[in-house]
């Protein structure tokens, strides 16, 4: 490979690397053609970028980022692909689908701004994207508003039926 084609790939590793704030590190060795195409589409559909690369690239695409990622070189063996999300948890899940055959397996993370080690499938799945935690707070903070009013509305009626009660009364 001429030495302008691996600083193109490296220059796009590292567009990606910024592009995308969570990335995985997956090993597809033991995956048939046919089980990588519908890993493929199933990236495809869960709005996954999955590329397959050199270890070598990827060690210069990361040594050229502001971010030291070398926690992660020692992943970097054997066939690689790079799993880029713009949420934390969604290839993890995907992973997780797959973990009952062992392929592909995980060989490290960079989520939440935190590098994952292969055995934190589980953590990788349980961070809760934004949209997820969004919604439980506006959950949590609906719940005593609406206890409030629910409240109100039946003292609403309690008064009422008492008040009218009172009026009906002869004297």
């Amino acid at each position: 490979m001429k030495k302008e084609v691996k600083d193109t790939i490296i220059a796009e590793l590292g567009a990606k690397l910024k592009e995308f704030p969570h990335f995985y590190l997956v090993d597809l060795a033991g995956l048939n053609a046919e089980a990588t195409s519908n890993l493929r589409r199933k990236c495809f559909k869960n709005d996954i970028k999955m590329i397959v690369v050199k270890n070598t690239l990827l060690r210069e695409a990361f040594q050229a980022s502001d971010i030291d990622f070398e926690p992660l070189y020692g992943a970097l063996k054997g066939t690689t692909a790079v799993m880029f999300a713009h949420t934390a948890n969604v290839p993890a899940k995907l992973l997780k689908e797959y973990a009952k055959e062992g392929v592909p397996a995980l060989k490290g993370a960079y989520a939440e701004e935190t590098i994952f080690g292969a055995d934190q499938l589980e953590a990788l799945v349980a961070i809760k994207s934004k949209n997820e935690v969004i919604a439980e707070i506006v959950a949590l903070l609906q719940s005593p508003a609406k206890n409030v009013i629910s409240a109100l509305q039946s003292g609403a009626n309690t008064i009422h039926g008492v008040l009218k009660t009172l009026g009906e009364r002869p004297e």
